[in-house]
């Protein structure tokens, strides 16, 4: 995917930016529509642009000053014979402002947020009182449907970036959407003991609470790599497949035993799953911190407009 981007800019800044955008080489079409900007008044430029280039485009247009607006899209492709080679070696690296934006929409406190956690919670639950396959896939499908990695990951997006009120959403975000999932597993799990469909036994006795209870190498190397697979997935756009980094981390199986110890005074079970997600919510703010701040220094080398 490539990029295309449309800057409302005030007609006096139209020139000067249209000479400096001209001059660069992944800039593959450029064009100008005089006064056609309502809100904000002023001129419209398109740029069609590769993705190595976007960055130095809003660069030069954050130079314009704060009367600039930027709207962003992905451009399936761009066909232009004259720039073939540099079109078909273009790189696979989202913007800050993607980015970020998408965190924002994944992780934001709405009631499809919170619904989704809750739908995760009582999927963990089933899978903390299951052996086999019906474990593996009830945590599974709560690692799909629950956005419960972007919040945590935008916390180590806004310490990289020095973005203090991105850091305070996302610690928002998970401390609100993890303490509905705990709340909905616990209860799942007493609705389930009530219809005779769980026992206590099958929770403290579960292999899988073992394993989070001692987690060995070949588990925190699943862990580190969830947790620098979905920071890379974040920083090259490739959303769809978010859901396995997820997956390889154990934050649904520990965040579901913390809810249904408690929901049985097990106090002792509930800090040990507390522990383990505490590891893993931390595998994921530091090695995410670290593939941001690599990208920031190697390739994007800019914050973010706003």
């Amino acid at each position: 995917m490539h990029r295309t981007l449309d800057l409302s800019v005030p007609a006096q800044a139209t020139d000067g930016l249209l000479a400096a955008l001209a001059r660069l080489e992944d800039v593959i079409g450029l064009g100008v529509h005089r006064g056609a900007s309502v809100k904000p008044p002023g001129d419209v430029i398109v740029v069609h642009v590769l993705n190595r280039g976007a960055d130095e485009v809003l660069r030069l247009a954050g130079e314009v000053g704060p009367e600039v607006s930027v709207v962003t899209a992905e451009t399936s492709s761009i066909i232009d014979p004259r720039h073939g080679a540099r079109v078909e070696n273009d790189v696979d690296e989202a913007i800050w402002e993607e980015v970020e934006t998408g965190l924002r929409h994944q992780g934001r406190i709405t009631p499809n947020f919170l619904a989704l956690m809750a739908l995760g919670g009582v999927l963990g639950a089933v899978g903390m009182v299951s052996e086999g396959a019906p474990q593996a896939l009830a945590f599974v499908a709560a690692s799909i449907i629950t956005p419960g990695f972007e919040p945590i990951v935008k916390i180590a997006l806004g310490a990289a970036l020095g973005r203090g009120n991105v850091v305070r959403r996302g610690l928002r975000s998970t401390l609100a959407g993890y303490a509905v999932f705990v709340l909905v597993a616990g209860l799942t799990f007493l609705l389930l003991r009530a219809a005779g469909s769980a026992t206590i036994r099958e929770f403290t006795e579960n292999t899988e609470l073992a394993r989070l209870a001692s987690p060995g190498g070949k588990d925190l190397l699943f862990s580190v790599v969830g947790a620098l697979s979905g920071a890379v997935i974040m920083a090259s756009y490739r959303r769809s497949v978010i859901a396995g980094a997820l997956v390889a981390l154990v934050l649904i199986p520990s965040a579901a035993s913390v809810g249904l110890a408690l929901s049985i005074g097990r106090l002792d079970l509930a800090r040990q799953g507390l522990e383990r997600f505490g590891l893993d919510a931390l595998l994921v703010v530091v090695l995410g911190w670290a593939v941001f701040a690599v990208k920031q220094r190697t390739v994007h080398r800019r914050g973010p407009l706003v």
